[in-house]
């Protein structure tokens, strides 16, 4: 699947997306977002407040206990405002 993220998240990690293949257990956006915060430093700084991130699967905005299912695409970013 594809991973996007963006703003802070994006900076934190270095780059903006990438193609992963989780492993099973993650069937979660929460479970997704544990695994990602233990691949390195840079995504656990990312991840290190996961209550604030925001996640979209195939672009619709889900909570952290939406099932991954046959996602292809989940990005990650912070909370918006408005302007």
């Amino acid at each position: 699947m594809k991973i996007l993220y963006f703003a802070w998240v994006r900076e934190r990690i270095g780059k903006a997306d990438e193609e992963l293949d989780p492993p099973a257990g993650v069937v979660t956006v929460a479970d997704l977002m544990r695994w990602l915060a233990g691949r390195g430093e840079e995504y656990s700084y990312a991840f290190d407040n996961p209550k604030v991130i925001r996640a979209a699967i195939d672009r619709l905005h889900v909570r952290a206990d939406t099932a991954i299912g046959s996602a292809r695409e989940i990005a990650f970013f912070p909370p918006m405002t408005g302007g």
